[in-house]
């Protein structure tokens, strides 16, 4: 699949479920840059430091650059899908009971432990 739509679908997911749950998106890019994008972690973890820069993590995201550890490329489109897709989460979150908006966010942060765990 293309790099840049592989970045917008992972933009789109880490969006709607940061509007949806207000997780950090780190948690959705992480794995979607290393499983679909091939990243190894530190590039991953640099990229999606990147995508979230203003003005959360600007000196960390300094660093791991120097190192070379992120993909301009992708922090431009995945940040720009994540944008743009981050308001339909949250509108879908308020439209869903407590009861169900926790067993959704339960079983996501279940099933990316759970990914991140058992592959190598």
């Amino acid at each position: 699949m293309n790099f840049i739509i592989i970045c917008l679908i992972i933009g789109s997911i880490a969006g709607v479920l940061s509007g949806l749950f207000g997780i950090g998106a780190g948690i959705i890019m992480i794995p979607g840059m290393i499983y679909l994008l091939g990243f190894n972690q530190h590039m991953a973890q640099g990229t999606s430091l990147a995508i979230m820069l203003p003005p959360i993590s600007i000196f960390a995201v300094m660093q791991y650059y120097k190192t070379g550890n992120i993909d301009l490329r992708a922090t431009f489109w995945i940040a720009i899908a994540f944008v743009l897709t981050s308001f339909f989460g949250a509108n879908l979150a308020l439209e869903l009971s407590n009861t169900v908006l926790r067993k959704i966010f339960g079983i996501v942060m279940l099933v990316m432990a759970l990914r991140m765990i058992i592959t190598k």
